[in-house]
Formats: structure tokens, sequence, C-alpha cells
């Protein structure tokens, strides 16, 4: 009634009635809670004419309640009216939106790709496919320290923004507020390379890779995407796959192709980019990684069909091969069993961890006799280097068996499963190499790193970090290594002489030290990434220290009644489990450091931002950080909750670590009156897990923490707790109840 401003949420709505129209004399509006009041600011001009004209109100409400400093929700709506606007210019010229657009993988029927054929799952926001070279080659300065949380974070989203028909410099800008301006200008870059200070073989390892990382596979034709059809229906033998079964369209395929290996493969780098050609890979393996494409691009229904294409085509594969043996089974059998295991573990259906616990045994059987045939092919070499295929082929065995070790140590953190397979499977199994290695296109540079490379065995360098010496070895290499460490962790727990068991503790706690010096040394990287995450170094560094932290966590703390009931999927079990789980949380010394993780874990959010890293984390950060970080936020939650109720007062130590936690959640805490942190840190957290859902699991863990925050507080009545809690800016259609499995 008194301007034509709108807001998506009512803390804006009351702060712009406060510091605008104030001066009116009308009748203010009024909070539900106590909210801080913010300082007038004057309002500045609108920005001179250009060729898209930007509402001067809406900059005079921005301008008047951003004190100098644009926040990422007003800055976003601010973008959304700009996009919008430069839409209807288009279309005004004749110009469709997706249309010869720099940013576009796809030229062709480009509008076509963003419309979507599904019901997205509630909190999902489909993400537009937006071409990550042309950001990676843009300057940037660095970011200034003070602008943790709203500058960074804006900055980074907005590598995250469609680009407009021509795409949008900070010269462009000019007319804005200065604070916009300023970020815009802080904008970080977006490869990921990891550490090479003073490092001895840094010019090595620039020699080897000095270009981005290779294009991903695409399928260039309808003829091609027919001919990968028949090769699907000649495949399926039993006509398993029902007639009605379509392949999506070419554009849908590409996209799929894109989103797998721009944000899914650098986690888990097994397949091999640069001889992956998707009419030449096997039929099973292909939909496999179609259907993890899809989930990466929101299409639910599509990444279904694709998940049990393949599932069918692989058993009836390993039903009718005569006389079977793990031996003879070829990788892509590995490869696709690993992509359908992933993909049914991490869905959030129950049924499909079922069926992915029921061929566990089978996989693992496969990677042994396939292990064994490699050192087979090894030993008859006699010492001779092997050609660039044949190496090749070794290393995409040995990445192959090393991702299913990683993946069953992720089984075993989230539900407490017996590991599959045991370290003493590897022994003089060589490491990964480095990522740059493994994307190299030139023949005389791989001989080159063949001649003058040191191979470091699994055992060897286990044995180095249990002796306190840390050794030089590649990324992938670290997150295997870590994920050894973490199941020495919990076969120790699981031991009967635990307690007693001193020397054993040490010796596990000096190796997971050993790991993290080691990190300095780890082999550079210089290929980039196109992810956008708050870390320095490739994806996998950043993955390894999430299991680091719950590694270090899981010395102090167990946590076993969590893990089983995440099994069954009922968010009140597994919120029952977390607050039955308090007398688990001591108060020590040592739990101290525990504590320090749990902050290391939830400040790399707060400080990129809890909004911007809720939507953008599901398609930049791998399934890791969710998984590893429900122990971790469980026990930060529980530790609050204890000094808060106790009656032992808290130590200097503890209260120092109260305060530097509470210092995270500043803004959250000032907006509650009597707000207790416990409940605070579980909502939050919560409320990152289901923003927006790539992974089901991630839905079944923030409906758990809601429960656990509403538990903290002692009501069950969600009303007054939706109003802090991180709020959804659309609202998608209903889950999918029907299990696929």
């Amino acid at each position: 009634m008194k301007c034509r401003s709108t807001f998506v949420r009512r803390d804006l709505l009351l702060r712009h009635d406060r510091t605008v129209h104030a001066k009116d004399g009308g009748i203010p509006l009024h909070s539900d809670v106590k909210r801080r009041a913010g300082p007038k600011a004057n309002a500045v001009a609108g920005p001179s004419k250009t060729a898209v004209t930007i509402d001067t109100a809406a900059l005079e409400q921005i301008e008047a309640s951003s004190d100098g400093m644009v926040d990422l929700e007003t800055a976003a709506m601010l973008m959304t009216d700009l996009h919008h606007k430069a839409t209807a210019a288009m279309r005004a010229h004749g110009v469709g939106p997706y249309e010869n657009r720099p940013g576009m993988a796809f030229n062709h029927s480009g509008s076509a790709l963003m419309e979507p054929s599904v019901t997205y799952a509630s909190g999902a926001i489909s993400l537009p496919h937006v071409s990550w070279d042309q950001f990676m080659s843009q300057p940037a300065s660095e970011p200034k320290s003070h602008s943790t949380t709203s500058g960074d974070s804006y900055a980074s989203a907005l590598n995250h923004l469609p680009p407009m028909n021509q795409r949008a410099t900070p010269h462009n800008y000019n007319g804005l507020v200065p604070a916009l301006q300023s970020m815009i200008n802080s904008l970080p870059p977006s490869g990921a390379n990891t550490p090479v200070n003073g490092s001895p073989l840094r010019h090595e390892a620039l020699s080897l890779s000095q270009s981005s990382m290779p294009k991903p596979p695409t399928i260039l034709s309808d003829e091609d995407r027919n001919f990968i059809l028949d090769n699907i229906r000649g495949n399926d033998s039993e006509r398993s796959i029902p007639e009605s079964f379509r392949l999506p369209g070419l554009a849908h395929l590409n996209r799929y192709l894109s989103t797998y290996f721009g944000l899914f493969h650098h986690h888990l780098p097994f397949l091999h980019p640069a001889s992956f050609q998707p009419t030449q890979a096997s039929s099973p393996l292909l939909l496999a990684v179609l259907s993890i494409g899809a989930l990466y691009a929101f299409d639910q229904d599509q990444a279904y069909i694709l998940h049990i294409g393949s599932k069918l085509l692989v058993n009836q594969f390993l039903q009718n091969k005569e006389n079977f043996s793990s031996r003879k089974c070829p990788l892509w059998t590995m490869q696709s069993s690993l992509l359908n295991m992933i993909f049914a573990s991490w869905s959030g259906d129950p049924k499909g961890l079922e069926w992915a616990c029921s061929i566990k045994s089978l996989l693992a059987n496969m990677v042994a006799g396939n292990r064994y045939e490699l050192k087979l092919r090894t030993e008859a070499r006699n010492g001779a280097q092997p050609t660039r295929a044949e190496w090749v082929e070794d290393e995409g065995c040995r990445r192959t068996y090393y991702a299913v070790y990683i993946f069953f140590g992720l089984l075993t953190l989230t539900y407490n499963h017996t590991p599959a397979i045991g370290f003493n499977e590897f022994e003089d199994l060589q490491l990964p190499s480095t990522e740059a290695v493994w994307n190299l296109a030139d023949d005389s540079a791989h001989q080159e790193f063949l001649d003058s490379n040191q191979d470091v065995s699994f055992m060897e360098a286990h044995d180095n970090l249990f002796q306190g010496e840390a050794l030089r070895y590649s990324a992938f290499a670290t997150r295997v290594m870590i994920n050894a460490l973490f199941l020495e962790v919990w076969y120790h727990k699981r031991s009967p002489e635990a307690l007693q068991d001193v020397v054993t503790e040490y010796k596990l706690r000096l190796a997971l030290e050993t790991w993290e010096k080691s990190l300095e040394l780890c082999q550079p990287e210089s290929v980039a990434v196109p992810l956008s995450a708050p870390h320095k170094g490739h994806p996998l560094i950043f993955n390894a220290m999430a299991m680091f932290r719950n590694a270090r966590a899981r010395l102090e703390v167990d946590l076993k009644s969590i893990q089983e009931a995440m099994r069954y999927h009922d968010s009140f079990e597994v919120a029952a489990a977390m607050s039955n789980a308090r007398d688990k949380v001591k108060r020590s010394s040592e739990m101290i450091k525990v504590i320090q993780e749990c902050f290391n874990c939830i400040e790399t959010a707060a400080l990129q931002g809890i909004r911007w890293v809720a939507r953008t984390s599901p398609t930049n950060w791998s399934i890791e950080h969710p998984l590893c970080g429900l122990d971790l936020m469980v026990i930060l939650s529980l530790w609050v909750y204890r000094l808060e109720h106790d009656e032992e007062i808290a130590t200097e130590e503890e209260l120092a670590m109260y305060n530097k936690v509470r210092g995270l959640f500043e803004e959250e805490v000032a907006g509650v009156q009597d707000a207790k942190l416990s409940s605070i840190i579980a909502r939050v957290w919560g409320g990152m897990m289901d923003e927006v859902v790539v992974w089901g699991i991630t839905k079944l863990m923030g409906d758990a923490f809601r429960l656990h925050s509403q538990a903290l507080i002692g009501y069950e009545d969600d009303i007054e707790a939706s109003d802090v809690s991180t709020p959804s800016m659309i609202s998608q259609g209903e889950e999918m109840e029907d299990s696929v499995y």
C-alpha cells in the first residue's frame, strides 16, 4: 500500500519499511519477533540510461537497506530483475532468450535444454547449463578479507548466473551501487589447482599440461544417437527393457554428459575423459554415466529410467556369461556397477540401499579378480615400460579399484556397514597418478612422465603414515589414504580391546597428523577444474579433508546408533538417535579438539554464506561433505547443548570455543529471543542439506536435523521455527513416493 516494491522475505520488507518509509508518517509494520534495527542510508540515483533499464525504486530500496553492502538475496533480486528485462528486450527484437548465447554449450534448440520435463523433488532448483571456460579465463583480483560473508558469497554466486546476450563485465554496471560494483570486481577465479608453493616439481607439473580439462565427450548427431539406441537394444537379449523406453534427445544426452564430466567426475575420476566415446562405450556404462548426469541436471525421472536400464543390462550380462569368473569380467562391468550402486545408495530410497548391499560382495570379488589379472599383465612385461595405451588401461583399472574402495568407505561411514574390501587387498598396487598426467593427450609428454615416475605403492604410503613420515603422492592418492586411515579408526573402535589399546590409538593419531602434513607435499595439479568451491586445491583434497575431520571426531565419539538408523531412512528415527546420543558427547580437553574440527566444517559454509552454499554445494561439492558433516554437526549441537544446560560451569577453554561457534551464527541468534545456539546449529545445517536436492539422502538428513533442532529446545511445533529457518526461494512439486527398486 505504501510503494510498489516486493519482497521474498518478511524481514526484508520490515527493514525496507523502517529505513525508507519511516519519514512518511504512516503506520509502521510490526515484526512478530524482535529484530535489530538497521541504520538509515541515503538512496542513490538510478543508473544512466542503458539498453536494459533498471527499476529506480528497486535501487533505492537496495541502497537504503544495504548499509553499504548488498546481501545475497538483495543482489539476487536485482540480477533476476535485470535478467527478466534483458529477456524481454531480446524477445522484443525477435531474439530468443537462449539462442546464440555465448555461454551455452549447444546453440541449436537451446531453449529446449532449459525446459524441465519432470517434477523435481521439493527444494530442487534447476541450474542453467553454463559454459565454464569463459569464467576460468576471466581476470580477477584478490577478494577483500573482510567481505567473507556477503561479498564473497555474491561474487562466487555470479559464476552460476546465466549469461545474457552479451556477457556482463564490471564496466557494464557503473550505474549500480558502489558495493555491488566492488563485489563484481572481486570475482574469484574458478580454477582449482593443488598448492604448488615451495614445490620442487612445480615446473614439471606445469610442463605436463598447460591446458584445461578435456572438453566433455559429446554425441555429434542423431545418427550417433540412433546407433547408441541400437546398441542398447542389441545388448538387451532378454528384452527386459520395456518397449516404452526412449533415449533422451540429442541435446539432453549431451547435457547429461556435460554435467557428469563437469560436476561429478572430478570427485571420483576413474573414467578416462579423453578416450571415452559415447558411441564406443558399453551400453550399461553409458547409461550409468547418463543417469548420474541427469541427476545433476535435476531430471530425476529421466535419471531413474537410465539407471534402471543400466542395471538390467549389467544383470543380463552377468547372468548369461558362461563360465563366470571374476577374473574375466571386463572393466566396464565394475564401473557400471559402481555408478549404479552410488546412484542407489544416496538416492534416499531404503530399497536402493538394500539392492546396493546385495551386490556389494559381487563387486568386491570382481575387483579382486581383475586386480589379479592386472598383476599378471604387469609381471609379464618383465620390467619394460608400458605403452601409452597399456598405461591408460592399467591406470583405469587402478583408479576403478580405488574408487570402489572409497565408495565402500563411505557406506561404512554413513551406515556402519562392515567394509567389503580390506586394505591388504591392494598392498603393492601403485597409487593413482596426478590428474594432469591422467588427462594428458601428448604421447611425448607421457613418455617423459613414465621415465621420471617413481612408483609409490599403497602399502608403502600406509607404512610411512604410521611411522610419522610424510610422503609425496597425488590428490587422488591423498583421498585413497585418508579412506584407509578412516577405516583403521573404524576397525579400532569396533575392537573389544579398544578402550585399553592406548598404543594403537596413539599410532592412529600420529598417522592422521602425518597425513595432514603430507598435504603440503601433494603433487601439484595444473588442470583447471570447472567447479566453484571455497578451497584451494583439487576437489579430491577438499573431499579428503571432510573425511579427515570425521576420522578425528570418531576417535572420541561413537555415533553408531545414528548410522544404523540411517539405513532405514526414517527421519524421525534418525532424529531420535541424534537426540539420544547426548551422553556420547563428553566435556573434556580432548573433546575441544573435536569441536575445533566441527567448527572448521561449519566455518567453511558460514564464511561463504549459508544460503549461497545451500544452493551451490549440491552441484559443486561432493556427497562426502553432507555425509561426513552429519557426525560433526550432531556432535557440535550436543556439545553446545550440554554447555547450555549442564550444572557444571564451563571452563575458560570451553567458553572460548562456545563464543567462537556463536560468532558464526550471530545473525541467526540475533533474530530470535532466548535463542538456543544448539538448536540453531541443527536447524541451519538441516536447512542447508535439503535446499537443492541432487542426492536424495540429503533430504533425509535435512528433515532429521530439523526434528533434532526441535528436540533440543523442547517443542515439536515447527511454526515458530520456520520463521528463522533457511528459506527456500521456490517451491517445487511433490516428491516421488514410489520406489524404483
